[in-house]
């Protein structure tokens, strides 16, 4: 293999694809990154057997070949060497030589046989949206999937297609984080994409105009997603009957500024650390959220003013799950609807159903 290629665009292309790319694995070949290179273009990929990213970029192939090349190593070296070109070119042994100005690496690569074929994906459905529209979507609710695997199925995202509409829903026992878009499809379907997926999706969106391809199969999904393709297997399990989750009814609504909120959380969490852990607890009524926290270093107290229509009631939540639906929320305003202390309080937009977060109360002493 012989090939000549610009500097930025084997950085940028070798530093998205190593997202995918294995720190350790048994099998050395997944710690690399698989070159490809014919037809005047480079194919890379990275695959650590549950994500795979394959993208290509043009090149001056003087010579068609394959290796595998370790994939923190690589991207050190072309990301150092001081040339608006790189040359790389191996030899029968799996020797590559990374060359650009004076500066030379020999490196000993490993052989493209030795990289795991990528899975096959036989379509069942194929689903294009706007690429800005999936992006916001999984960035609503990336926040509340499950980081432990006590229910696996619920460490991604449900993605349920149905009634004009693509609904997203994330859970992890404590919180509840739904997005909902208009959406034209002729079928009805629904399927599980595992958070890392969605992240390094997230990352890869670039232009909010451009469309994403989504290829579901039984047990694997293709993104499309400009020059790159995402293949990713998909969980399988019994998701939470979400609808059923959510309460329908609410004895009080609070209507109230999200930044106003959320900085008067921050300030009554300053006394809160992992050392000392305390829930905060919310007074609500008189058009007012009074917010109070008690650690064994003092207090804190602090007030929002809101439009509350209902009966006043007293709360306490984990200050880190309420901001975090907070910040998802993305908008000036949001209205809190709450059925009760021990209910879940639900955050929702003052107009339309577009997102709903849950949070889930903890049981709090009322002594102020």
């Amino acid at each position: 293999m012989k090939i000549n290629c610009s500097k930025a665009l084997l950085v940028e292309a070798v530093s998205n694809v190593s997202r995918a790319v294995s720190p350790k694995s048994p099998i050395p070949a997944l710690e690399g990154i698989l070159i490809k290179a014919a037809n005047n273009s480079v194919t890379l990929t990275g695959y650590d057997l549950e994500l795979g990213i394959v993208t290509s970029v043009e090149a001056d192939v003087k010579e068609a070949g394959e290796v595998v090349i370790p994939a923190k190593l690589l991207l050190d070296i072309i990301r150092k060497i001081p040339s608006e070109n790189i040359l790389i070119s191996t030899d029968e042994k799996q020797l590559a030589v990374i060359k650009g100005a004076a500066a030379e690496f020999t490196i000993l690569g490993i052989p493209a046989e030795d990289y795991p074929e990528l899975p096959a994906v036989d379509e069942e459905s194929s689903l294009v949206m706007k690429q800005g529209t999936l992006k916001s979507m999984i960035d609503q609710t990336l926040f509340a999937i499950a980081t432990t695997d006590s229910k696996p199925v619920h460490t991604g995202s449900l993605f349920d297609v149905k009634q004009e509409n693509i609904t997203i829903v994330s859970v992890d026992g404590y919180r509840l984080a739904l997005r909902r878009e208009p959406f034209i499809c002729d079928q009805e379907i629904s399927f599980i994409v595992p958070g890392k997926t969605l992240s390094e999706i997230s990352k890869l969106v670039k232009e909010e105009d451009g469309e994403v391809a989504m290829i579901v199969s039984h047990k694997h999904i293709i993104f499309k997603i400009g020059g790159y393709l995402v293949v990713s297997r998909l969980l399988e399990g019994e998701f939470l009957d979400y609808n059923a989750a959510i309460p329908k009814a609410a004895k009080t609504t609070v209507s109230i500024n999200t930044r106003q909120l959320m900085e008067g959380i921050e300030r009554t969490s300053l006394l809160i650390s992992d050392r000392l852990r305390s829930p905060i607890k919310l007074n609500i009524g008189d058009d007012k959220i009074k917010i109070s926290c008690s650690t064994t270093i003092g207090k804190a107290y602090d007030e929002v003013d809101c439009q509350i229509d209902g009966e006043g009631v007293n709360m306490g939540f984990n200050n880190k799950y309420l901001l975090d639906a907070l910040k998802a929320s993305d908008c000036d305003m949001v209205k809190l609807e709450i059925n009760g202390a021990l209910s879940p309080m639900r955050v929702v937009p003052l107009k339309g159903e577009s997102f709903l977060f849950l949070v889930l109360p903890v049981r709090v002493k009322n002594d102020d």
